[in-house]
């Protein structure tokens, strides 16, 4: 019925004018719409057929791509149902999934960006759990050597314990944990590589600082014995003996065969002196939370 009404309102007035403004019309409309995509923007007719895709369909096309591989195409995708169909079922899921192929592609930043905004719209969702991994992934992968800046390990860190703290039983939470020491190893090794340096220099005060912050946050890191030795080498050139034998003391205690313990052991006999512990030192008190 509604086409009936639709003709009926376009016929032609009767008689001759009638027919004479048709006429006219049928010739002009061309004209007009060539106006219409000379001036101003082009009609895109491109982008409204692609606006007018069903999320469904769309988000289909991202999984399809994504299991061919077409990584580009699948992000395209992912991007156009968020675009499209805002706030919908189908623009969270394509977030996140977004957010994972982004992370395949090694745009790290892209992923973390759209993890973020995921989370922010969506935190108590099923999935929030898998952006926090993808963000944490992301950062991961982007883990520099000890000699450059840690940021990335410190983000890694962090976002992974987020994830671990929030969502224990979490089918990630176990990789997060393994993600967690890895990025750990990495900040306590900045941390060796700066305090050797000061105590090559002979800054001890400085190089101390270093050591210590191995002991007392990165106990469970392959790094504590040698920044325990390095403690005592350290202590014992500015003559802190107590210190020096503290040292050298918790260093024996965890690691009993150690090489690092045994070359602390004869720099401590070369002044005639032996490991003994101080209870009240902060070396005594850290020791107790060395996990090895």
């Amino acid at each position: 019925m509604m086409f009936t009404r639709a003709d009926r309102s376009m016929a032609p007035a009767k008689g001759p004018l009638g027919w004479v403004v048709l006429a006219l019309s049928v010739a002009i409309a061309p004209m007009v719409l060539a106006g219409c995509s000379a001036s101003g923007k082009d009609l895109d007719l491109s982008t409204y057929v692609e606006q007018t895709e069903p999320a469904d369909v769309l988000y289909n096309q991202g999984l399809a791509n994504l299991n061919a591989g077409r990584l580009g195409e699948a992000a395209k995708k992912f991007a156009a149902v968020d675009r499209q169909h805002p706030y919908s079922e189908y623009a969270r899921k394509a977030m996140v999934m977004g957010a994972f192929t982004n992370y395949r592609q090694g745009n790290y930043d892209d992923a973390i960006q759209m993890s973020q905004r995921y989370l922010n719209l969506y935190p108590t969702s099923e999935d929030a759990d898998y952006a926090v991994y993808i963000a944490g992934l992301s950062y991961f992968r982007q883990i520099r050597d000890v000699t450059q800046d840690q940021k990335e390990a410190r983000q890694t860190v962090q976002t992974m314990q987020e994830l671990v703290n929030r969502w224990p039983d979490s089918q990630y939470a176990e990789d997060a944990r393994t993600k967690i020491r890895f990025a750990n190893d990495q900040l306590a090794g900045k941390e060796m590589q700066v305090g050797r340096y000061y105590l090559e220099r002979r800054e001890y005060l400085a190089s101390i600082k270093r050591f210590r912050t191995v002991v007392e946050q990165y106990s469970n890191t392959r790094h504590i014995e040698e920044a325990l030795a390095r403690l005592v080498e350290a202590y014992y050139a500015m003559g802190l003996t107590d210190e020096a034998q503290t040292a050298a003391a918790v260093l024996g205690q965890n690691y009993p065969s150690s090489q690092w313990y045994k070359d602390s052991y004869k720099l401590l006999q070369s002044g005639g002196l032996t490991p003994r512990e101080n209870a009240g030192s902060w070396i005594s008190k850290a020791g107790k939370l060395i996990t090895g």
